[in-house]
């Protein structure tokens, strides 16, 4: 048997059984102990966090952080392993980042040449490309580490009101556009809260163990409940249903005509409306919002103030 098949199979071996002694192996593998010394060493060598005890009774540990049994991939599974990393190359923020770019480069590494010049090739015609973001994210470890310590915190955020203090709990984090978000439990309303990450500028742990009953899954699949639920209806031309059909809030609730037009009606949050306007403002004619009143005033507001901005001069 070669002497890489011997480490894999001992790797296997002792990766599993965690406690062992060189007597042990020595006996699985019918191998000398001075060869299973320097079987562990090599092993050592490669990384795998192996813990000598001295003495009559000891033996080796493999400490928690060990690293995983070799698996193997067909080279189109490392290909497409590869990409699905280089798909996150263009957010700025990543938690594991350092950890994220290893795995790459070993899968990398670890390809034939003929698969690498495929990888290669393949770089020069495809990209999972957004807009890379120059915000910062400095907290996105920390929040992450307290979501997965069910942790209760106290955050100071930054909204249009200014910064304040929120005693939340996280139910997680998710990536869209760039940015990180983290939906919350406001213990104080008990109500479901979206925050970006960025925009926390500190945060204090107040204690961990905290069960909420939503998980970030059910929450995405099942997003945030009105609060100060309105009508929106609005007529779209065609080019209006193209624009809104492309923009994620809306697109489920554009309902086509046989023309090629069509229209929204749905529920909105009040709240949103001072978001939403500089959309449908965009859209001009090919978004007549109908409802509600408020959303109207806000446009006639944008448009009065660019005409103020450039006044007739003739």
């Amino acid at each position: 048997m070669s002497k890489a098949k011997r480490l894999l199979d001992i790797l296997l071996f002792v990766s599993a059984k965690k406690q062992f002694t060189a007597q042990e192996i020595a006996d699985t593998f019918n191998i000398s102990v001075r060869t299973v010394h320097r079987y562990l060493l090599d092993l050592s060598d490669m990384g795998l966090p192996i813990y000598a005890e001295q003495g009559r009774n000891g033996g080796y540990t493999v400490l928690s952080s060990t690293i995983l049994p070799p698996i193997l991939f067909t080279e189109d599974e490392a290909v497409a392993i590869f990409f699905a990393f280089q798909s996150l190359q263009y957010y700025r923020d990543l938690p594991f980042n350092t950890e994220l770019k290893s795995v790459s480069q070993k899968l990398y590494n670890s390809l034939q040449n003929e698969a690498q010049k495929k990888v290669d090739s393949l770089q020069s015609y495809i990209a999972f490309w957004k807009p890379k973001r120059t915000i910062s994210t400095p907290l996105l470890s920390d929040v992450l580490e307290a979501v997965m310590n069910h942790s209760q915190l106290e955050i100071q955020y930054e909204s249009k009101s200014g910064i304040t203090t929120k005693l939340v709990h996280a139910i997680g984090v998710y990536a869209h556009d760039g940015l990180w978000y983290m939906p919350a439990i406001h213990l104080k309303t008990e109500k479901t809260l979206l925050f970006r990450v960025d925009r926390i500028h500190s945060m204090i742990v107040i204690n961990n163990g905290y069960k909420s009953s939503i998980h970030l899954q059910q929450w995405l699949e099942n997003p945030l409940e009105p609060q100060q639920p309105i009508r929106l209806y609005v007529e779209l031309t065609r080019e209006g249903v193209r624009q809104c059909t492309s923009e994620p809030i809306f697109e489920k609730t554009v309902i086509c005509h046989s023309d090629g037009t069509g229209y929204i009606d749905t529920i909105i949050d009040q709240g949103e409306i001072h978001f939403i306007s500089a959309f449908f403002y965009r859209l001009g004619q090919h978004a007549i919002v109908k409802e509600p009143p408020e959303l109207i005033q806000l446009l006639r507001k944008h448009a009065q103030d660019i005409l103020a901005t450039y006044p007739n001069e003739s």
